[in-house]
């Protein structure tokens, strides 16, 4: 069992933070304000979750995963105190207000940014790639979906196991700039799913060839 803080409870973050309670680890939602009518909501679709301050979440968690829209990560991030030591799984993707598309990239990525915010933890960018309906034990008729897993540091396994419980094909995709790759192939998704009208039950796939394995 892991102690997780969640920061930011919409849907990614309900998504996320409820699963990993139901595969037995302990979850610290982090709120604005833990008292509030949202709060008491939480609590009562899961009777084991924490419900504190970001803070409080950060300070009582080893793993720590990110769930904020963009606009609101630099300040959820700084609200959650010293990170040090600490493993954040960055689960945003840098979009634009409108969702046309990514606020930055080429030359950084949202991830190297929170990385920036989140001095002295190790980050890892994951669960950026699908939508928040399918986080939790998807099922696809072709097989699991894939999810790459990107960032430095010593305990990216941690990561890459936790996104293996909640059902997924986790593909080590190397070291924190790589996230200048992953967040477009996110934003694909979105585009396909919100534009493109293939709707949110879908993921993608790692197909290996026959004889190839």
């Amino acid at each position: 069992m892991m102690n997780i803080g969640v920061v930011g409870a919409g849907g990614v973050g309900q998504a996320l933070g409820f699963g990993w309670a139901k595969r037995g680890h302990q979850v610290h939602f982090g709120l604005r304000d833990p008292s509030d009518d949202r709060a008491a909501a939480l609590r009562s679709k899961n009777s084991r979750v924490i419900v504190a301050t970001n803070a409080q979440a950060a300070t009582a968690s080893d793993i720590v995963a990110v769930c904020t829209p963009w606009d609101a990560t630099k300040t959820a991030i700084e609200s959650c105190g010293d990170l040090s030591g600490k493993v954040l799984i960055d689960c945003t993707n840098p979009l634009k207000a409108d969702f046309s598309g990514l606020a930055i990239g080429f030359e950084t990525s949202g991830l190297e940014t929170v990385a920036g915010w989140a001095k002295g933890a190790q980050v890892f960018k994951a669960m950026n790639q699908i939508g928040s309906n399918l986080m939790d034990g998807p099922a696809f008729k072709q097989g699991k979906a894939v999810m790459f897993v990107c960032g430095d540091g010593s305990r990216k396994k941690v990561v890459l196991d936790l996104v293996q419980e909640l059902g997924f094909e986790t593909i080590d995709a190397g070291g924190s700039k790589i996230a200048r790759l992953i967040e477009p192939y996110a934003m694909l998704w979105i585009h396909l799913a919100l534009v493109q009208g293939l709707g949110r039950n879908f993921g993608f796939g790692l197909l290996t060839a026959k004889g190839r394995e």
